[in-house]
């Protein structure tokens, strides 16, 4: 018989531990072997699974613990855009004329109203500037003049996040956004020559690139290429690309972002003006559209259920970011801010009655370290979205197992191969999981998975992620 003291001891033990040891009774054991192997506790796990049939909860492990999700805060973008806007929402590039257009020759200002597109690459572009060739421009006497107060200018710097200002990913927000602002650098090293070829694709009229890349013998490699503006501020159009460079490397290429929004759009338009035997007499200037302006073409983008693809499939940071200001601007009108963004979809949340303690939205696109959202929120989103009449556009964004986009390298065992779509999210400490398993019964399981713990990033994140899936697909 226990003493009293004993006794006491046992019940506060039992009374104070329950939680923690039925969030391990709850694992699967296979999934928790391995968090146990990789040093990864229950309690920095995240975990909903639901039968999307039957809204059956299968297993839910912290699933309302606020959690930081990496870029699978894309799926709740990506879902009230296209629940909001609905699936063929376009946006408008216009362009305009303040001038006498007679003979091919518009004597005054072209101006260009961006409208927030997020796919305008440079065939788009392209594509743009052979429609106003079309609409009998052939020469312009004034400026290119860029009217992007569609949305409010972006606060911070491209640097802001992780000190990489040069990579795509960290491309800010702008009405006119043309290809990323990321053009391809192809270094061609050759032993004949001090300093290697550089060839710049697509190459704006206005840039200036100092080629300080020095040449040295050994092994190839292309880690020791870098790239500086000296004078951002008075002279972000000067590039320097230095470095070293092994001969042996032969040719290779590496995308970035460079210049500021309008300094790229007005540059590549330049080039491409020229090309399609355009002439310009003036400049690039900002200013906002007259009242008198008159419109002289308008450029429809691709539609949105084709943008959420790319933005999910290829975790596209910018895009999903100007889904969300697109949000703020439909539902509250320009120009769009990240504020406006945010409360377009908590009240969309809200209105679905989804409630997620602890949600803060960011920017939409998970880059970011201050967005939180729960397990269950994110998955009863997933469950809205499946019984939605846009599923078929929604599931379809997502990456395909073994197939496509970031899963196609993953979850490439034997049936699994195309039966399972899941958005993936990466930051330092953070690994995370989203979307649909079609199990091998042929039932369809909504899952989340997101995994905080220290170097969860790095490969143990992946392995519980593995784990848990294996299981699903088993039911």
């Amino acid at each position: 018989m226990l003493k009293p003291s004993i006794a006491l001891v046992a019940l506060v033990a039992v009374a104070f531990h329950p939680l923690a040891l039925a969030r391990d009774s709850q694992l699967p054991p296979a999934v928790l072997r391995v968090m146990n192997r990789v040093g990864i506790p229950a309690k920095n796990v995240s975990i909903y699974v639901r039968d999307a049939n039957t809204n059956a909860v299968v297993l839910e492990v912290n699933d309302n613990q606020p959690r930081s999700p990496a870029s699978v805060i894309k799926v709740l973008t990506t879902y009230v855009a296209l629940d909001s806007l609905g699936p063929g929402y376009t946006w408008k590039t216009r362009a305009y004329t303040t001038g006498t257009l007679a003979n091919g020759v518009l004597n005054g200002d072209l101006f260009v109203a961006g409208g927030g597109d997020p796919y305008m690459t440079s065939e788009h572009w392209w594509r743009f500037v052979q429609s106003l060739r079309e609409a009998g421009l052939a020469k312009i006497t004034g400026d290119f003049v860029i009217d992007h107060s569609y949305f409010a200018p972006a606060e911070g710097n491209r640097a802001d996040f992780d000190s990489q200002p040069f990579r795509s990913y960290n491309v800010l927000p702008d009405a006119l956004m043309v290809n990323f602002q990321t053009s391809r650098f192809t270094l061609i090293a050759s032993e004949q020559r001090g300093r290697p070829l550089i060839l710049v694709n697509p190459l704006p009229y206005n840039l200036d690139v100092q080629n300080r890349v020095r040449l040295t013998g050994g092994k190839c490699f292309t880690s020791g290429i870098t790239f500086t503006t000296p004078d951002p501020i008075d002279n972000p159009n000067t590039v320097v690309v230095g470095g070293v460079l092994p001969a042996s490397c032969g040719s290779f290429s590496i995308g970035r972002a460079i210049m500021t929004a309008p300094d790229y759009a007005y540059g590549t338009f330049r080039t491409l003006w020229n090309q399609s035997g355009g002439a310009m007499d003036g400049g690039m200037r900002l200013e906002t559209l007259p009242a008198n302006a008159k419109p002289l073409h308008e450029h429809d983008s691709m539609s949105l259920a084709e943008v959420i693809r790319l933005v999910n499939k290829y975790s596209n940071n910018v895009m999903a970011r100007h889904l969300m200001l697109t949000l703020g601007a439909e539902k509250y009108g320009p120009p769009a801010t990240v504020e406006r963004g945010r409360d377009a979809i908590r009240l969309w949340l809200q209105n679905r009655g989804i409630a997620m303690p602890g949600f803060v939205i960011d920017n939409g696109s998970g880059l970011s370290r201050a967005e939180r959202v729960t397990a269950r929120g994110l998955g009863e989103m997933l469950d809205m979205a499946w019984h939605s009449p846009f599923m078929p556009e929604f599931a379809a964004s997502l990456p395909l197992s073994a197939t496509d986009g970031t899963l196609r390298n993953r979850f490439n065992s034997p049936g699994m191969q195309g039966r399972i779509r899941l958005k993936t999210g990466h930051l330092d400490n953070v690994s995370a999981l989203a979307g649909f398993v079609n199990a091998a019964s042929g039932k369809t399981y909504v899952v989340v998975i997101i995994v905080n713990s220290p170097g969860a990033q790095g490969g143990s994140g992946e392995a519980v992620h593995a784990e848990l899936i294996r299981w699903v697909f088993g039911q």
